[in-house]
Order: structure tokens, then C-alpha cells, then sequence
């Protein structure tokens, strides 16, 4: 991943669009991932692409021992929210790496469709996590990202995972495309278990309140997944992995909008 987040006319795109309330960070993605978090006092919690550290602050505050919150933009982190338990590491997740059995959770929001070999990053947070540790993740969807050219509620070119370009706030931002299916499969390569597959978008009133989140109610924007480690013990190796069909994540589904 490339500092992205340091080239200032993106920055300055981004922050105004968080400060308009435009984007769907607060309507969709953090009240998805709040609903979807383990209890977190006393963890020890590692934060991938943490950005200007609102969710390592929010896990803070909720009890979590230790937050190390990782990102590669130094222009992010030097706008991050101080905290006593949250430590800042200035880093590239395809390098980063932290002693085995450290993390009680992994968390990454909003990142992971910008890491070029995702399994990679799977197979190190499995080693981190302690037995029965929880990682839980949202990226762009995949419908989002998987059409070669960028075109609203278009989803074309599925099956072919990889780089993509995109024009958001400046031209030439790279990010990857892969298959829910490729998401799930390199969890379960490395012994994590998924325990939730979500898909947030907006309610009917959230809608109606704000007009401009109906697109997201034509093509979801969001992936969350949470997965575990296996327990202390637990040496059971799954042939196959089986999800539910229908609508997983329903019932828990309706705080999260």
C-alpha cells in the first residue's frame, strides 16, 4: 500500500467529504462494525490502516488494553487522536508485522481493498491472534471495485480480481478487487473461522432523510466479515466451509443502518 493519503489534494478531498456527512462512514460502515465487534475490555488489539485513529480511540474508550493502530500516511497519523492506550505506528500493511499471539483482536476498517496481496495479509494476522482471537474487517465491496472501467450500479469483469484504477478526488488511486468468495476462502486458508458476512446499506429512512444514500441501497458499498481463530485445543480441520444461504447477518442486520 502507498501512502495515498499523503498526496494533499487527496487528503483535502477526503476530510471535506467526511466533514460534509456526505460519505457513508457514519450512516453505514461504523455503526456495521460497532454491531459487529467482540467485548473489548482488557484486549490487546491491533488497528490496520487506522487513519486519523477514530476507531482505535473508540475501542480505547470501550476498555481495550492496548491499541497498536497502524497506517502508512504520516500526514493521517499526524492528525491522529492522541489516547493514553493507543499506540501510532507509522507503517505499510504489506510489511508490517507484530509478535505472535499479541492480539486478542484485529480490527481494519476500510482498508484492505487497497493491500495487493491479501492472503499475506491473512496468514500474519492469523499469527497474531491468540487462540479464539476475533479479526474483524469492512472493505469496499466487491461490486464496487470489480469493474475495469468505474460506473455506478455496473457490475461488470466479477471473475477477474486485481488492480483497478480509479478517479477519486485525484486520478490513478489504485485498489484491488477480489471475489467474496477469494475474501472468504484466504480467511479459512489460514485457520479463521467467518463467523459473519454483512452487506450494510441504508434503511428506507435513512433514505428518505438523506436522498443521497439511495445508490447505496442498488449495489451494496460495504463488505464487513468477522472471523476467528480457532480455540486452545481445537486442531479440527475443515474440509469445506459452508455458509448460510439467504440472508446472512439478518437479524443483527437491522441495528446496523
Amino acid at each position: 500500500m502507498n501512502a495515498l493519503y499523503d498526496n494533499p489534494e487527496f487528503l483535502d478531498g477526503y476530510r471535506r467529504l467526511r466533514e460534509s456527512g456526505a460519505a457513508i462512514n457514519e450512516p453505514l460502515e461504523i455503526p456495521a462494525m460497532n454491531a459487529a465487534l467482540p467485548p473489548v475490555a482488557g484486549a490487546r488489539v491491533v488497528d490496520l490502516g487506522c487513519g486519523e485513529g477514530g476507531l482505535a480511540v473508540r475501542l480505547a474508550e470501550a476498555g481495550a488494553a492496548d491499541v497498536l493502530a497502524v497506517d502508512a500516511s504520516e500526514q493521517m497519523l499526524a492528525a491522529a487522536t492522541p489516547h493514553p492506550r493507543v499506540r501510532y505506528l507509522c507503517a505499510d500493511l504489506a510489511d508490517v508485522d507484530v509478535p505472535r499471539g499479541s492480539a486478542d483482536l484485529v480490527v481494519s476498517s476500510m482498508a484492505l481493498h487497497y493491500l495487493e496481496d491479501f492472503d499475506d495479509l491473512m496468514a500474519r494476522v492469523a499469527r497474531w491472534l491468540v487462540p479464539g482471537g476475533a479479526f474483524v474487517f469492512t472493505m469496499e465491496h466487491p461490486v464496487m471495485t470489480a469493474p475495469l472501467v468505474a460506473a455506478d450500479c455496473v457490475v461488470d469483469d466479477y471473475a477477474d480480481e486485481g488492480r483497478r484504477e480509479r478517479t477519486w478526488f485525484v486520478d490513478g488511486v489504485v485498489k484491488y478487487h477480489r471475489t467474496i468468495g477469494t475474501v472468504v476462502a484466504s480467511l479459512h486458508r489460514h485457520g479463521l473461522r467467518v463467523e459473519r458476512v454483512d452487506e450494510p446499506v441504508p434503511t428506507a429512512e435513512q433514505v428518505a432523510a438523506r436522498p443521497s444514500l439511495a445508490i447505496h441501497r442498488r449495489r451494496p458499498p460495504i463488505l464487513l466479515v468477522s472471523a476467528r481463530s480457532a480455540p486452545q485445543g481445537d486442531h479440527r480441520v475443515d474440509k469445506t466451509l459452508e455458509l448460510p444461504t439467504g440472508n446472512i447477518g439478518e437479524e443483527d442486520r437491522r441495528g446496523t443502518g
